[in-house]
């Protein structure tokens, strides 16, 4: 007998066992009906009526097996009584389920909103949340947060709400966000951000926000993209009780291998507001470029860990407060407050993001003069350098540690670069330990991440005397030209006015010819050390034959010598010996300085290529110093 040209089989969709039989054959059904259940791995999957009509035949019961493929029951299509309908409902788009529900309480009871008496105290000091820093950094909507839902690893000791309501997050934010998205493409203005909390458990590193903290590293590292970490915090929280049973002193911990492999890979940028100690203080001490505001306590051990050390009792603002990791060269941005620290970090992430299509800068006929026609009279070599920068470009870093060099980044034309410059109101220019080892780090930092540099040159040499050599000037000293001499970024140099011995040639990388161009202003001048000494050492026993420093006759051979070695080390002398490229009219630096580096081929222009390091055959990290 033929089946009707109406009638509609279902076959079970795999082998499973009847779990359920919702009609009987003559049942009138509705499309969409579920007839019925199977049951398969513990899943259950509905079969419903094909069409409208009525149930045929089911051939199955309650339990039975049925194998793929089998046909479970057919439905003859016809008409359907109304009252034998199925009842048809409009779904409420908007209607939130119970586990949607529980969700969505849960995500709340980590937000700012839900905790206004902590937060409000966190204004009242004039400090912001973490969750306020985040949002302030990211473009909106753009930050993608991981584990949020973490709490404090505290259950054996505390309830179960208690840990949702006041440890959220595990006092940890941290995610993926653009920054500066609206000036850069998506893949550029990809960012890692990291930020404590706090506001719980006063910002302390938690059993799950360290596992947080590796996973998006990790995950930052393998995509090479910057990294930005509020650091504010106690340290290693010792209250945590849920691994006590399955670890001993928590020390395998990867966190800080992980941020620190993560060195020379893409820029690490860490912030602090407030007390930064013991592991959070490790974290700001590994980044790349570090900013903390005026109210940071930044210390490798809190008052607790001090005085269980038996070292006595000290308040926390004894430690580390800013007039001490400033100067010393900790700190290398002085924020006003998380703000201003925020800003410096997005404008930090914009050098090294790419080319800015808008720009000004300052005249440029002002540069003629900026040197004094007095070759003793310092001048601010800062204003300068502002002028030679887009207008608002310039960002120095570390100016309070090592005064005697200028380190820091500007643009020409949009594009990045980074600088070096020595400061003639300091020790007339002259390269000190301190400022060597600045240079030295600052160096290594632009080669690692690919940026150009510029070396403002005026300088009657390194730093001489018994007394500096006490701050071990031989080695450290030496690092500026090891430091140099391994870089591969484009460098240019600019000669100012002075241009004098081995601190000359530090400011060229360890040689004039080692830059791509070497350039000078007029009132350059080259010597194999200060001419004043080179006239003394050189000639002490004609002056002395003449009557000696003092005498008419000896200061008169003195005054003639200086005078020609003067003329002959001038810059327009030295460029006819070609012992440097050029010698320009300095109101044509900017254009200059562009011209030279779009004359590069494009490869040479981004610095090392290739190799086999993990990180793309660049340096294998950056040091912290």
């Amino acid at each position: 007998m033929r089946k009707s040209a109406q009638s509609k089989s279902v076959t079970a969709p795999m082998q499973a066992v009847v779990h359920a039989v919702n009609a009987v054959a003559g049942d009138s059904v509705s499309a969409g009906q579920e007839l019925v259940i199977l049951e398969a791995m513990k899943m259950q999957h509905a079969l419903a009526a094909p069409v409208s009509g009525t149930v045929k035949t089911i051939k199955y019961e309650v339990g039975e097996v049925v194998e793929e493929g089998a046909v479970v029951f057919s439905v003859e299509a016809g008409e359907v009584a109304a009252d034998a309908a199925a009842e048809t409902t409009t779904q409420d788009l908007d209607g939130v389920r119970a586990d949607l529900a529980e969700l969505q309480s849960r995500l709340a009871r980590t937000l700012d909103s839900n905790r206004t008496e902590k937060i409000a105290k966190r204004h009242e000091k004039g400090h912001r949340s973490a969750r306020e820093n985040v949002a302030d950094l990211c473009d909106a909507d753009s930050f993608v947060e991981y584990g949020q839902l973490t709490i404090a690893a505290q259950r054996q000791r505390r309830a179960l709400d208690d840990l949702i309501d006041n440890t959220p997050a595990d006092g940890l934010v941290a995610g993926f966000g653009a920054v500066n998205g609206d000036v850069f493409d998506e893949d550029a203005a990809r960012t890692a951000v990291l930020a404590y909390d706090y506001t719980v458990l006063a910002g302390t590193q938690g059993l799950f926000n360290h596992k947080k903290t590796d996973r998006v590293l990790e995950i930052a590292q393998d995509w090479q993209v910057p990294m930005v970490f509020y650091t504010e915090g106690g340290g290693g929280r010792p209250g945590d009780t849920d691994a006590s049973k399955i670890s001993g002193g928590g020390l395998d911990v990867m966190t800080f291998a992980t941020w620190a492999q993560a060195s020379g890979v893409a820029p690490r940028i860490a912030i602090n507001n407030g007390y930064c100690f013991a592991g959070n203080a490790v974290l700001f001490g590994c980044a790349d470029i570090t900013i903390a505001t005026k109210d940071s306590y930044i210390g490798m051990g809190g008052p607790a860990m001090i005085e269980g050390g038996g070292l006595g009792a000290v308040a926390p603002t004894d430690i580390g407060p800013m007039d001490v990791q400033a100067e010393n060269g900790v700190v290398d941005l002085l924020a006003e407050n998380e703000a201003e620290a925020t800003a410096m970090a997005k404008q930090l992430l914009g050098y090294f993001q790419g080319t800015v299509q808008t720009h000004a800068c300052a005249d440029q006929r002002k540069l003629r003069h900026i040197i004094p026609e007095d070759r003793k009279r310092a001048y601010d070599m800062r204003v300068a350098i502002e002028m030679i920068a887009d207008t608002g470009s310039f960002l120095e870093m570390r100016r309070a540690y090592g005064k005697g060099m200028i380190t820091g980044f500007m643009r020409i034309e949009g594009r990045a670069f980074g600088l070096i410059a020595n400061n003639p109101a300091h020790l007339g220019g002259a390269i000190d330990a301190e400022a060597a080892e600045k240079a030295g780090r600052f160096v290594q930092l632009c080669d690692a991440f690919g940026l150009p540099l510029v070396s403002f040159c005026d300088t009657p040499g390194f730093m001489v005397g018994p007394e500096h050599e006490k701050f071990g000037t031989v080695r450290r000293a030496a690092n500026m030209l090891v430091a140099g001499a391994s870089i591969s970024v484009p460098v240019f140099m600019v000669v100012l006015r002075k241009g004098y011995g081995l601190g000359a040639q530090a400011m060229g990388m360890g040689s004039l010819h080692v830059p791509q161009m070497t350039m000078a202003w007029p009132t350059g001048e080259f010597g194999p050390m200060g001419l004043e000494g080179a006239v003394r050492l050189g000639y002490s026993k004609e002056i002395a034959a003449a009557g000696g420093e003092g005498s008419e006759a000896g200061d008169a051979l003195y005054n003639k010598l200086l005078d020609a070695m003067i003329a002959n080390g001038k810059a327009l002398n030295a460029a006819m010996y070609h012992e440097i490229d050029a010698v320009i009219d300095p109101m044509d630096t900017r254009a200059t300085l562009l011209r030279a580096l779009k004359s590069m081929p494009i490869h040479a222009r981004a610095g090392r290529k290739g190799g086999s390091s993990s990180n793309g055959g660049k340096r294998p990290f950056i040091p912290t110093w």
